[in-house]
């Protein structure tokens, strides 16, 4: 039988509820315990795949097609291990359910409420993972905060399952926040005491206190924690500001949080976790012998986590070259300008990464910094709408196909280089209808793509509705655009390169959402080899 664990968060949002339960993963897979996270989201949503990216950052995408909250990116980094639709869960999907149920006619005519048609709901989908026998130890983020109107059902939902599942197969952790009142020169308790209360009326007593702090607490603060909150006292875990997230389980292992849950769940103590890999590229980010300054050029750059996937990859990428990466971004916008300030703009890189994005805001500004990346032989990683860019810029400037465009941007172009997907063409709902999911890819032997992979077959994760236009590629290829990675089932072009160039490659997939801390992806880590090399010149 799977044994839970919960995270609730109280006193604010972003205090870091999704990487304190990676980390805790991550210490009890270290362990020799299988372990997989799932995180509820009380947004009436059914995904977040038509969230604008300014709303809730990037929309993570799984192997089998889930557009998902970006907190599972960190579940997969943290754990090498894929997420699948399972993992994520709104409430937006948990009503749709009910709603479908009760118009077949499930509940047999009884009048349908928040309890206990809702809370079953989430109960039946908390429980899920757990069933499938793949894992011992489940553990469910709620997202919000404790005393939301939305979060109330999954707070109820918890207390049912408690009293169900008993508590020697359920933990409850809560992470709250101990602000520091720089007038005073102390950390205040209060508020943490007042989101404990929160739980309690919803009658939830917290197993294990977790406390966001940027100052050290000292063992008087412990202990009117632990007396205040009806917590022993060495469940009162500090979680101090780290300089990286990948710092956290060390500072979560140097508290004891797996130790805890561990005597909370009555599980045998296996083995101290074992954390060599994860310390070794702890140790290779923080020394590196390197350096590289990489521009993200993009359209969302006010919001890092609408590219977070991107950014962390670049830390993974950046760790196994023993490099570090500074990101710069860049507003594409910004790149509309005369060629003097384009040039200003980007001469200082060692390399570009033009990023996906959606819509015709920005894509001129895209469509010129390629231009210039590509005349000044500057490395180029073009994903998504950044390789798509990339074949409108090759289009126009050296095919010589007057008036190329995508129509993404254009619908009445004349030479729609890049068009929509047929199966697109009659979709008319905009949530969950792209092509996503993992795809496989045949790589040209001797291509940039093939020498980072170490192999001709790959899969990668794709989010897109716009595609090559195949009635091009004769065109192109003649004109000297290299054709190097190709879906063997629909002929849809997955990469292009240039040969005469120091690093140019666009992919129509998205890789930064396969890169993990023990498993780096080729691609960014042979891109950032290539803005060394750059660099050295």
């Amino acid at each position: 039988m799977s044994k839970y664990i919960f995270v609730t968060g109280g006193v604010t949002s972003s205090l870091g509820k999704g990487i304190i339960a990676a980390s805790l993963a991550k210490l009890l897979q270290a362990r020799g315990l299988t372990v997989t996270i799932q995180k509820f989201d009380p947004y009436l949503n059914v995904d977040p795949g038509t969230l604008n990216p300014y709303e809730h950052g990037e929309c993570y995408v799984t192997d089998d097609g889930a557009e998902t909250d970006l907190d599972l990116g960190h579940y997969e980094r943290f754990l090498n291990t894929p997420t699948s639709q399972a993992n994520n869960v709104t409430t937006g999907r948990i009503y749709q359910t009910v709603i479908n149920n009760e118009r077949e006619g499930k509940y047999l005519g009884k009048t349908v409420q928040v309890i206990p048609h809702v809370t079953d709901e989430i109960n039946r989908r908390v429980q899920l993972l757990g069933q499938s026998t793949e894992y011992d130890i489940v553990i469910t983020e709620l997202g919000g905060t404790v005393g939301d109107i939305e979060s109330l059902p999954y707070v109820e939902s918890l207390r049912q399952l408690r009293w169900e599942l008993g508590r020697d197969n359920c933990v409850a952790i809560h992470l709250t926040l101990l602000p520091y009142l720089a007038a005073a020169k102390e950390l205040k308790t209060k508020p943490t005491q007042h989101s404990v209360k929160e739980l309690l009326k919803a009658g939830i007593q917290p197993d294990i206190l977790v406390v966001r702090t940027e100052h050290p607490i000292d063992d008087s603060i412990r202990r009117k924690l632990a007396l205040f909150c009806n917590v022993e006292k060495a469940c009162i875990i500090e979680a101090i500001d780290a300089e990286t997230i990948y710092d956290v389980p060390l500072h979560m292992l140097k508290e004891g949080l797996d130790a805890q849950v561990m005597s909370k769940l009555r599980l045998p103590d296996r083995k101290a976790p074992d954390l060599r890999r994860w310390k070794n590229f702890l140790g290779k980010l923080k020394n590196s012998t390197g350096e590289v300054k990489i521009g993200l050029v993009g359209k969302y750059n006010e919001l890092q986590d609408a590219y977070k996937s991107i950014y962390e990859a670049f830390i993974h990428a950046g760790a196994i070259n023993e490099c570090k990466v500074n990101v710069i971004p860049v507003h594409s916008e910004q790149l509309e300008g005369n060629e003097e300030s384009i040039a200003k703009t980007l001469s200082q890189f060692d390399g570009v990464l033009v990023a996906p994005g959606f819509g015709e805001r920005g894509i001129e500004g895209k469509i010129r910094a390629i231009k210039y990346i590509r005349e000044n032989e500057i490395p180029f990683f073009g994903i998504c709408l950044g390789m798509q860019c990339a074949v409108v810029e090759y289009s126009r400037n050296v095919a010589g196909i007057e008036g190329a465009s995508s129509t993404e941007v254009s619908d009445t172009t004349e030479a729609p280089v890049i068009s929509i997907m047929e199966e697109q063409k009659k979709v008319q709902n905009m949530g969950g209808t792209m092509r996503l999911g993992a795809y496989a890819c045949t790589l040209k032997p001797k291509s940039i793509a093939a020498k980072a992979y170490g192999s001709t077959k790959i899969s990668e994760r794709h989010r897109h509705r716009y595609e090559f236009n195949n009635d091009y590629l004769e065109q192109l290829k003649t004109a000297g655009l290299r054709i190097t990675g190709i879906n063997p089932d629909t002929g849809l072009v997955e990469i292009i390169e240039l040969k005469d160039h120091p690093y140019f490659i666009g992919v129509q997939f998205h890789p930064e959402l396969k890169s993990t801390v023990e498993a780096p992806h080729p691609l960014f880590v042979s891109f950032v080899a290539a803005a060394m090399k750059q660099r050295s010149k």
